[in-house]
Order: C-alpha cells, then sequence, then structure tokens
C-alpha cells in the first residue's frame, strides 16, 4: 500500500456506521420515482426527493424523452462549443431567460457545474466573492477555484455581509453570492435587504442559485427571485433541471453581455460534452407543464402548509424553514444516523443530514415534498416519525 492509499485508508467513518447496521446511502430504488417507492422490496413513502413539483414520472415527460432519443441520438458526442449543440439547446435557453426575467441563458449538463464553472470564470484576482456561510457545496467549489479573494459572511446576517463589503475597495469587482432557497435547511435568503446592500456600493453584482426556488415560489414558479419582484436587481440568476424540471442538467441566465463572455470562457461550458438529448427534451416538457399547470404549485403548497402545521402540533423543531424542505432537528450525528435507519424500517424514506452540510451540533433529517403528496401521506410520516422521534429520546 503506498503513501496515498495508507492516507485514504484511515477514512473509516462509513465503515463504522455500515458496523451499527445504519447506513443509509445508495439505496437502490427499483421503479419510477414517486411519493412511494420499491427499494430492496421494502415500499416507502418518499420524502428525500427534490421533485417539488412531482413530475419525474410523468408520461409526457417520459415521452419527450424518448422522442428526442429517435431524433437526435442518445447524446451529442462532444461540448457545446463544438458539435454539441442542438436546436432544443437553444430553445430551452431561450425559454428559460424569458422565463426567469433574463436577456439570455446557457444550459450546462448539470446544476454543480454551472456554479463551480461560472463563478470563477466572472471575477480576477484583484475582486471578492463574498459567500453565505451555508451556500451550496458547488458555490463553495466555485469560490475555490476563482482566482478572486474570497469572503464569507455569517448566514443572513446582513449586518456581516455589509461590514464587510463597506470595507473593500470602491473600483474593484464584487459578487454577492448566495442560494435562493438553503438545500438543507428551508429557509430564505432575504434578497430585498442584499439588493438594498448592493444599491449602496460601486461593482457590486448579486448571484443567486434558485436550484430549489424554480417551480416553488414565484409566479408559475420562477423562483425566489420573482417571489420577493427583485428579478431587474439580480444580476446572474442560476438554476438546476434535476429538482422541479424532472432531469438533469443546469443553467445560468443574465444580461447578453454576460453571458456572451461565459459562452466563451466558462472551462466547465466549453469543455464538458453537452447535455443529452432526452434531458434536455425532458426539462423543456417540464418548463411547459409547470407553467401551463398552476395547480401543481398550488397543491404543493397546500401540502407544505399542511405538513408544517402537522410537525409544529407534534413539537418537532423544524427552524425556520419557509420552503416544502423541513428540517426535523436531531442535533446528535449518530441518532440522526439511527433516525433515518428506523424512520425507513417504519416506511418512511427521509435523508440525514450531517457534516459538512451542517455543524454538527445542527444534524438533522431533511423532510421534503412533491405536489403529488397528499395530506393522508403527510399523516403516515408524522406518526412514524413521532415515534422514532420518542423511541430516540429526542421528543
Amino acid at each position: 500500500m503506498n503513501v496515498v492509499e495508507e492516507k485514504l485508508a484511515q477514512y473509516t467513518k462509513p465503515q463504522e456506521i455500515k458496523d451499527k447496521g445504519l447506513y443509509p446511502y445508495f439505496r437502490e430504488i427499483t421503479g419510477l420515482q414517486g411519493t412511494e417507492v420499491e427499494m430492496g422490496g421494502h415500499k416507502v413513502l418518499m420524502f428525500g426527493s427534490n421533485a417539488y413539483t412531482g413530475l419525474t414520472g410523468d408520461e409526457r415527460i417520459i415521452e419527450a424523452g424518448v422522442a428526442a432519443m429517435r431524433k437526435y441520438g442518445s447524446g451529442c458526442a462532444g461540448s457545446r462549443f463544438l458539435n454539441g449543440t442542438l436546436d432544443i439547446h437553444v430553445q430551452l435557453e431561450k425559454e428559460l431567460a424569458e422565463f426567469v426575467g433574463k436577456e439570455d441563458a446557457l444550459c450546462f449538463a448539470t446544476g454543480f457545474t454551472v456554479n463551480s464553472g461560472v463563478i470563477p470564470s466572472l471575477l480576477g484576482k484583484d475582486d471578492y466573492i463574498l459567500c453565505d456561510d451555508r451556500d451550496h457545496a458547488s458555490i463553495v467549489d466555485g469560490r475555490r477555484l476563482s482566482f478572486a479573494k474570497p469572503l464569507k459572511f455569517k448566514h443572513n446576517d446582513m449586518e456581516d455581509l455589509e461590514n464587510k463589503l463597506q470595507r473593500l475597495p470602491e473600483d474593484v469587482g464584487k459578487l454577492i453570492v448566495v442560494d435562493g432557497v438553503f438545500s438543507m435547511e428551508g429557509d430564505l435568503a432575504p434578497l430585498p435587504e442584499i439588493v438594498a446592500i448592493k444599491k449602496k456600493y460601486k461593482n457590486v453584482l448579486i448571484m443567486v442559485d434558485e436550484a430549489h426556488g424554480v417551480g416553488v415560489f414565484g409566479r408559475q414558479g420562477r423562483g425566489v427571485c420573482d417571489h420577493f419582484h427583485v428579478t431587474d436587481d439580480i444580476d446572474l440568476i442560476m438554476g438546476t433541471f434535476s429538482k422541479s424540471l424532472a432531469s438533469i442538467g443546469g443553467f445560468i441566465a443574465a444580461n447578453k453581455t454576460i453571458i456572451n463572455n461565459l459562452r466563451h470562457t466558462c472551462r466547465t461550458y466549453i469543455f464538458s460534452a453537452s447535455s443529452t438529448p432526452a434531458a434536455t427534451a425532458a426539462a423543456l416538457e417540464a418548463l411547459h407543464i409547470i407553467q401551463n399547470e398552476p395547480s401543481r404549485i398550488e397543491n404543493l403548497w397546500n401540502v407544505t402548509k399542511y405538513a408544517l402545521k402537522r410537525f409544529e402540533e407534534e413539537g418537532f423543531d423544524i427552524g425556520g424553514t419557509e420552503s416544502p424542505i423541513i428540517p426535523l432537528y436531531v442535533r446528535d450525528m449518530e441518532k440522526t444516523f439511527w433516525v433515518t435507519a428506523r424512520a425507513f424500517e417504519e416506511g418512511v424514506f427521509i435523508n440525514p443530514v450531517v457534516p459538512p452540510a451542517c455543524a454538527p451540533t445542527d444534524t438533522l433529517v431533511r423532510f421534503a415534498l412533491m405536489s403529488t403528496h397528499t395530506n393522508e401521506q403527510v399523516d403516515r410520516a408524522v406518526a412514524a416519525l413521532k415515534k422514532v422521534f420518542i423511541e430516540g429520546g429526542i421528543l
């Protein structure tokens, strides 16, 4: 065993969790994703998905993907920059830009490569990036890859953000990057306050990650920027297809100047193979559906409000969530794995959230809702989770 393997072999945490029978990852789903799924012969309520609009098994989206494969083939065999641009890529970009209220957009093969590629492309060594300390890992990686100087501000702490911003030189670029909806805790970035701070200083841009906002907030699911009526003051809007748009991929939307530059400089765009025809067509069909079926988002919010009410009634600690992401705080790492395993035994699939996704004192299980969930399913899940939390001495 060489020195690298010796270092890697010291990482034993997964084995320790497996030895206790609590390992929660890589469970195999053997059918369509929906509100109930089969996992290893065990039927469970699915409350661990990001498919907020409930469209992952929709026949119209499946047929759109199949039709695209028949027309274009299974892949593009190249990057968008060279031989991998299809007319449906261009159509999707045009419709996404219009949907989120920007002049132009670029589509990427994954949401992660949007943030990890766009952020380092925007700024130089004399510039600054200001990130919320609970921003998604893809934003963190984009910050790390940038030559700009990184600054973190405390979660949703506008005083801390402004204190950092006012110390910076006027004549350099500053980029504030935040999640619109924070993916583990379910709370929102205070975008109106961030915009107000931006307007007090020179050379400041704002980028908002709408991964968990599109299809959930705003008119027809346009996102948190639309929800807060600040779209015109947000310079870059990022989103993904792997959640409400029932596919895989991501996009960045901005003015034509920014998009033209990114189209020719963003490394994760020009050096990655383009998204498959099926994934592109599926996202495009999902975009049409959520605009034409407002009842989907209405249903999502109805069942979300019901679930929030039920968890509060039963005494769960759900923090400050304002979204279909409901954190159920455990605040103990091993108990978090135990709760996840016991919930699965009781027929409820939920996700454990442990460091580095949260602080060690803030471990939780993440309960996420889809438009297609029913109040009856929520009641079954709440009853099962209450039983588990009481059993574990958490409630």
